[in-house]
This record gives structure tokens, C-alpha cells and sequence, in this order.
């Protein structure tokens, strides 16, 4: 299992990406600002916007999940069984886990599920 430098170490790494996410969410925020109709921008310039707000909206949701997952994570980190695959109750890598602290699947779980 994890020993205490690896969970500092995780611990560390998660809080440094959901700070960096609060920052992403803040931008994506601002970037879906309702588009009012009387701007005075060309047809193919507001359908571009348009786009753009969706595609903005749909990262938004993605780094506010992102977020939500890592939060959980971090509360559960000190828990006996972080860090363990939920269906063979073997330690998931520390890679795995600071590539994906949320992972309750130890590698060979997950692609035997896919």
C-alpha cells in the first residue's frame, strides 16, 4: 500500500490540480458569458461565438467534474482502503494514482471491464 511520502506526495499533487481547476473554472466561467443579441458583430462572427460558448460550456462541466472527483479523492485519501482496486483489493500503482487520483481500479481491473 501507499506508505506516508507517496501520500504526501498525492495529497500534494491533487491539491496543487484542484487549484489549478478553481482557475480553469473561473476562465471558462467568464467565457460563457450569455451572448447578447444587439452586439454589433457580423453573422458568421456571432455563430462563431455561439460555438464557441458551447464548446467553452462543455469544458466547463468537464474541469467542474474534474474538480468534484478530485475533492472526494482528497477527502478519502486517509481511509484503509484508498488506494486499493475496488474488485481484487490489491494496491492500485501510485502512478495510476498520480496520473488519476479518483481511480478505484487498479490497471487490470479497468481493462478487463472495457
Amino acid at each position: 500500500h501507499m506508505d506516508d511520502r507517496q501520500k504526501k506526495t498525492l495529497t500534494r499533487h491533487m491539491q496543487k490540480t484542484i487549484a489549478d481547476l478553481k482557475g480553469d473554472i473561473e476562465a471558462y466561467k467568464a467565457l460563457t458569458q450569455p451572448i447578447a443579441p444587439d452586439d454589433s458583430i457580423g453573422r458568421l462572427t456571432r455563430m462563431e461565438a455561439i460555438n464557441s460558448k458551447s464548446i467553452n460550456e462543455a469544458a466547463l462541466r468537464k474541469a467542474r467534474s474534474a474538480r468534484s472527483r478530485l475533492e472526494s479523492a482528497l477527502r478519502t485519501i486517509d481511509s484503509e482502503d484508498f488506494g486499493l482496486c475496488r474488485d481484487c483489493e490489491e494496491p492500485i500503482a501510485f502512478a495510476r494514482l498520480m496520473a488519476m487520483p479518483e481511480a478505484s481500479l487498479c490497471l487490470a481491473c479497468a481493462a478487463r471491464r472495457e
